[in-house]
C-alpha cells in the first residue's frame, strides 16, 4: 500500500482548518517529457522546498518534484510549533555524543529556529507566526525534570528565554486539571504550518525553481548524473535530494531502515469564544510529557487546536475526531460536549532516537527525513544545510549526520508490527542510561 494515497485524494490539501484558511496558490504544473537540471528535489515540504529556495538563490538550476501539491504532507498538517532545541533533550545528545558535538547541534538547533523566523520576515510570509510555546508535565516529578531542564540550558548553554513555571504559574497559563508546571519558552514560536509551507514555495517559484506538483517520483537512478524518473518524464541532474519524510515508499532502502512512518491527528473545534480563556490565558503553543505526547494552541478565530492519538499502520481511522477527542477531554473535561468542525490526520516519520536522520546515500544523493514531530525548525534547516552541503560547506551536515543512527527492528517490511514494542523499550533505556 502506498502511503501516498492512502488516506487523502490525489493532489488535493486534507479537509483541515489549515487548508480551509490558507492564502491560495496556483498549482504548479506536472512534469512532462525529460529536462536536465543541476539539482533534482524530490518532496515539496518544508525541507525540499528550503533546499530549492538556498540553491536557487546561490545560482543552481532546481527541479523539485511533489506527488501531490507543495505542503500537502506534514509540513501542511503539523501542529505549528517552533521549537527550540534538538528533538532529543540536550543532556542526552550530551552522553550519546559528547559536549564539543552536542553544543554544536545545540548551535544548529537555534540556527534553525533563526531561520525560520527570517525566511517568514525576508519572503513577507502571512502565517501568524508568534512567540511562545509551553512545556507542562503531568507530575511533580515531570515538573521538576522540566525546571532542571531549563536551569541545564542556561548554565550550560546560555539560553535565557525560558522561565519556569511552578504548578501555580502553569495553572494560571493553562487551567487544565492535568498539568503540574514546567517552562515557557519565549523563544520559541508556533505558526500556520501551510501557510509557511506556500509561502516557502512562492519564493522558491520567484527565484527560479522549477516546481512540479502532480509529479510521483518512481525511482531514482545512482549514477553521475544522476535520473530521476516519473510516469510521464525523467529530471538528469548533477545532485539529487530526497526530502521525502514520511513518503519516502521504496525510493530508498538505507534510509527506510532508519526512518519509520507513523499517522498523528489533529482537532479543531468550533470557536470558543470567551470559554478559550479555560484553555488557555496568553496567545502561546503548548506541549506535554506524555510519551505521545498532545499538543494544542488556539487558533486566530479562537478554536482549539488539539493534537493528539497516533497510529503505525497505513491507514488513518474511520472517526479521527473521535481519535483525537478523548486525549482533549482528558486534559480538557470541560469540552467533552464542544462541536469540533474540522479533524485530519498526517503522516510524519520517526526515528529510534527522535534525531533526524541525514545521510549522504551516494556521492550526489542527500536525504534529510524522521524529524519525529520537531520539523517546523529542523527540516527546513535541513534542506538548507543540503543545499550548503552541495555547495562544498558541508560542516553543518556532516554534524547532524554524525549522529548515531539505529535500524528498526526486522527493517523496512517488520518495523510497523515491532514499532510500539521498540520505541516502549528505547523510551525507558533512555530513562536509565545511554
Amino acid at each position: 500500500m502506498n502511503l501516498l494515497y492512502s488516506n487523502d485524494r490525489k493532489a488535493e490539501y486534507p479537509a483541515s482548518w489549515y487548508a480551509a484558511t490558507a492564502s491560495p496558490v496556483d498549482r504548479f504544473p506536472s512534469l512532462s517529457g525529460d529536462v536536465k537540471a543541476d539539482v533534482c528535489i524530490v518532496g515539496g515540504g518544508y525541507t525540499g522546498l528550503s533546499a530549492a529556495l538556498h540553491l536557487a538563490e546561490a545560482g543552481f538550476d532546481v527541479v523539485l518534484l511533489e506527488a501531490h501539491r507543495v505542503g500537502f504532507g506534514a509540513s501542511g498538517r503539523n501542529g505549528g510549533q517552533l521549537g527550540s532545541a534538538q528533538r532529543m533533550d540536550q543532556e542526552d545528545l550530551e552522553r550519546l555524543v559528547g559536549d564539543d558535538d552536542a553544543a554544536k547541534l545545540w548551535d544548529l538547533a537555534e540556527d534553525a529556529k533563526d531561520l525560520v523566523k527570517s525566511l517568514i520576515a525576508k519572503h513577507q510570509i502571512d502565517c501568524d507566526l508568534k512567540p511562545g510555546v509551553a512545556v507542562l508535565g503531568l507530575s511533580q516529578g515531570e515538573q521538576q525534570e522540566l525546571h532542571d531542564h531549563a536551569v541545564h540550558l542556561s548554565d550550560r548553554y546560555g539560553y535565557d528565554q525560558m522561565e519556569v513555571l511552578d504548578e501555580g504559574a502553569g495553572q494560571a497559563l493553562c487551567p487544565s486539571p492535568s498539568y503540574r508546571g514546567g517552562y515557557l519558552d519565549m523563544g520559541a514560536a508556533h505558526l500556520h504550518p501551510l501557510n509557511f509551507a506556500l509561502g516557502l514555495a512562492q519564493a522558491a517559484d520567484k527565484a527560479g525553481v522549477r516546481i512540479c506538483e502532480s509529479t510521483e517520483v518512481l525511482g531514482v537512478e545512482e549514477a553521475t548524473p544522476a535520473v530521476v524518473k516519473s510516469a510521464h518524464g525523467k529530471v538528469t541532474a548533477d545532485h539529487v535530494i530526497l526530502a521525502c519524510n514520511g513518503y519516502l515508499g521504496d525510493l530508498n532502502r538505507k534510509v527506510a531502515t532508519k526512518v519509520m512512518p507513523i499517522n498523528n491527528f489533529i482537532a479543531a473545534t468550533e470557536p470558543l469564544g470567551v470559554d478559550a480563556a479555560r484553555v488557555l490565558t496568553k496567545d502561546v503553543a503548548v506541549a506535554d510529557t506524555k510519551f505521545v505526547v498532545n499538543y494544542f494552541r488556539l487558533s486566530a478565530d479562537g478554536r482549539l487546536l488539539f493534537g493528539g492519538g497516533e497510529s503505525y499502520g497505513y491507514r488513518f481511522p474511520s472517526d479521527i475526531a473521535a481519535t483525537v477527542r478523548k486525549p482533549m477531554t482528558e486534559i480538557f473535561p470541560h469540552l467533552q460536549d464542544v462541536k469540533i468542525d474540522y479533524a485530519w490526520g498526517g503522516t510524519l516519520a520517526i526515528t529510534m532516537r527522535r534525531m533526524p536522520y541525514l545521510a549522504r546515500i551516494a556521492p550526489n544523493i542527500l536525504s534529510a527525513s524522521g524529524y519525529s514531530g520537531h520539523g517546523v525548525g529542523t527540516a527546513t534547516h535541513a534542506g538548507q544545510l543540503m543545499a550548503l552541503a552541495i555547495q562544498g560547506q558541508a560542516e553543518g551536515f556532516n554534524t547532524m549526520a554524525r549522529v548515531p543512527a539505529l535500524p528498526f527492528p526486522g527493517g523496512p517490511a517488520l518495523r510497523s508490527p515491532l514499532l510500539v514494542l521498540a520505541m516502549t523499550w528505547f523510551a525507558l533505556r533512555d530513562r536509565l542510561s545511554f
